[in-house]
């Protein structure tokens, strides 16, 4: 059943070879596998579970996504937030509690995600806005290289937040350990410039071999050089999650939760070609929750869709799912048989790996973008970077989240409002702005066009910045274009009634034009059809015009250039 060979498939190869996804996929391994031993230091956990979740929720997704390329594992921000939780629950960094308590946090995620699809919630996903979302991933980027850059130095010191860290590796620098050093800085020039000059390319591969080649011939764990040390060579053997946990890891794993969805749904759409099936958002949610509850059984850390390791299999003609199991597998082989080796690994080697590729967090061009183009959003970005920085990296989805609403409450909250004139000789109508001073208007006839839903929270708003133009203008005729308004709730309905009241005491008439069926129907609904019935609704804001010009109620009118007073 998990196999369909219904055009939709994920698995179903469109030309029907391996050949393009077994590259992709060998491809895709050289650059996820040594992220994924990377990511699981980030987290504090041996490196053996990077490979368990590159492993089992790869497989799974596989079978049950609906991206054909999308490839699921740890991930630099799902790895930070992870961390973060089981450092509270934790402390003291109990190996075996380690392990439970990792199985408890991803057996959550995977149960809030399935939960999450059942009650048809896929579009949480848009519930952190880009801008929010790009400060967001800069903080982590920063706390992930702040958190990395002691491992690079060959430093030890207690964690104790992103400002006080930085005190401590001042503090702490001149006990840097020279060759530690040295091996940090050879892995992040080598990985710079690889991926320079082969962007995507198995650069992570290459310095991991050569790092391990390196702690070989120079015997560099005598040295004074950390190193990865002791592998299980051997599958992920079962591991249970634990009930007292869940209490306290809850929180956390609705952010992460959260941020394992974000990352999918806005990976896989990313990299979707316009032939392929669309991205299911509910379908996404119970693919990447049984990912994760399944690997939280054989030892893997929280796991979404990954952008780069994606790009990757696209990049080099990865066509299907079967690229992800192409490199599950070899995650499988490296398991069985590389172990003893990668142990040799310097840490030093993997930090560079971590900071080189959550740089990529950081990118300071997307927040001048931002600037120029709208400085409100601007400013929520910068909140949501500083949010992660100041109070934590799962505060910082709390912020995030909130930055989002507050956004958007604030949109919706203060709906746009033109006032509309007639491009001088042409049946053009438009708002009045500065860029078009020659526009006309009409002679006691007030054309105001509000846009968006009107509802409870800016009916009094939109009705008293109306009054004020009402006010300014003294038309005879206020046409109200509700050809913007896709939605009008009770209240704003009883607004424009008290309105039209208030307008009709003042001799000002109030039209309508340009309603949709639905608002037409609210209206009717509310029976104030009966006190605008007749001449004064029409179907849009030109018949509108065409009425008032033609009529005689109080004087002939002609258009005149220029607004009115």
């Amino acid at each position: 059943m998990l196999r369909s060979s219904s055009p939709d498939s994920p698995i179903k190869s469109p030309n029907g070879t391996l050949g393009p996804d077994l590259i992709a996929g060998l491809t895709a391994a050289a650059v996820v596998l040594p992220k994924a031993m990377a990511y699981a230091t980030v987290a504090g956990l041996p490196v053996s579970v990077g490979f368990y979740t590159a492993f089992v929720p790869m497989v799974v997704y596989a079978l049950l996504g609906t991206s054909r390329v999308l490839s699921v594992s740890s991930t630099t921000t799902l790895a930070i937030l992870t961390a973060g939780e089981l450092a509270l629950v934790v402390p003291d960094g109990d190996p075996a509690r380690l392990i439970t308590a990792t199985a408890t946090l991803t057996a959550l995620t995977g149960l809030l995600l399935i939960i999450a699809s059942a009650l048809r919630l896929g579009f949480v996903a848009n519930f952190i806005s880009s801008p929010v979302l790009t400060g967001f991933k800069a903080g982590i980027g920063l706390v992930i290289v702040l958190d990395q850059i002691p491992k690079l130095f060959g430093l030890h010191f207690a964690k104790e937040g992103f400002f006080r860290d930085i005190l401590s590796l001042l503090q702490h620098f001149p006990e840097t350990s020279a060759i530690t050093a040295l091996v940090g800085a050879v892995a992040v020039v080598l990985l710079l410039l690889m991926e320079r000059a082969w962007p995507h390319s198995p650069a992570p591969l290459a310095v991991v071999a050569g790092a391990i080649a390196a702690s070989w011939l120079f015997a560099l764990s005598t040295r004074g050089v950390s190193i990865v040390g002791h592998i299980p060579q051997a599958l992920p053997s079962l591991t249970l999650p634990t009930i007292d946990l869940v209490e306290k890891l809850l929180p956390g794993a609705i952010g992460i939760a959260l941020m394992s969805f974000t990352e999918t749904i806005a990976a896989g759409r990313a990299f979707a070609a316009p032939p392929e099936p669309p991205i299911r958002a509910n379908r996404e949610l119970v693919a990447t929750g049984l990912a994760n509850l399944s690997g939280a059984f054989f030892g893997a850390m929280p796991a979404g869709g990954g952008t780069s390791q994606t790009a990757v299999v696209r990049a080099v003609g990865g066509r299907t799912q079967k690229a992800s199991m192409v490199t599950a597998a070899v995650s499988l082989a490296t398991m069985l048989v590389l172990a003893p080796l990668l142990g040799l690994l310097p840490q030093a080697a993997l930090a560079a790996i971590v900071i080189v590729y959550s740089v990529g967090l950081i990118k300071p061009a997307e927040f001048t973008s931002i600037r120029k183009v709208r400085r409100m959003e601007f400013r929520w970005a910068l909140a949501a970077f500083l949010g992660v920085l100041v109070f934590g990296t799962l505060q910082g989805i709390v912020v995030a989240i909130v930055l989002s609403l507050v956004g958007l409450s604030s949109q919706a909250a203060n709906p746009r409002i033109h006032v509309i004139g007639r491009k001088r000789g042409h049946d053009t109508l438009r708002p009045l702005s500065d860029r078009h001073p020659d526009d006309e208007t009409f002679q006691g006839l007030l054309i105001v066009r509000p846009e968006g839903r009107l509802f409870f929270v800016n009916a009094q708003m939109v009705a008293d910045r109306i009054r004020e133009l009402v006010i300014q203008r003294k038309p005879d005729v206020l046409m109200l274009d509700l050809s913007r308004v896709f939605d009008i709730e009770y209240s704003a309905l009883q607004m424009l009634m008290e309105s039209e009241r208030s307008l009709a005491e003042q001799g000002v008439m109030l039209w309508l034009a340009g309603l949709n069926p639905d608002v037409l129907d609210y209206i009717r609904a509310s029976g104030s059809i009966e006190r605008l019935q007749g001449e004064r609704m029409f179907s849009s804001v030109r018949t509108g015009i065409d009425q008032y010009q033609s009529s005689h109620i109080q004087k002939k009118l002609q258009p005149e250039g220029g607004i009115v007073e």
